[in-house]
């Protein structure tokens, strides 16, 4: 008994071992295996998030430095703890204004 497609093109496509071997290992790379194609996506999303992190905090260093040096005068020293903790020298008066939009909004229990 003969094969009436064993010489039709697609079916020595479909028949052809090394085929079938890539197909399967393209399946399991994609979709099954534990470092596929998705989970690569997944980390690789991480990586970039977690490089953008990076870079921010080195921003922020850069600023800390720099507001660290600034702190070496006394005249800054002065000046942050005017701004930052209200202190005052003895001969000055504080006035804080509070606009509506700044003031934080606490919870009266009554």
């Amino acid at each position: 008994m003969k094969n009436p497609y064993k010489d039709k093109k697609w079916f020595k496509l479909l028949s052809n071992k090394y085929i079938w071997v890539s197909l399967f290992f393209i399946v399991w790379m994609t979709f099954l295996d534990n470092y596929s194609y998705f989970d690569h996506r997944i980390l690789n999303k991480d990586i970039e998030e977690l490089k953008e992190n990076k870079k921010y905090y080195e921003e922020e260093i850069k600023k800390d430095k720099q507001h660290i040096q600034q702190l070496h005068n006394s005249e800054q020293i002065e000046k942050y703890a005017r701004e930052k903790y209200y202190m005052k020298k003895d001969s000055e008066d504080i006035y804080i204004i509070e606009f509506e939009g700044d003031s934080i909004i606490k919870n009266d229990p009554n």
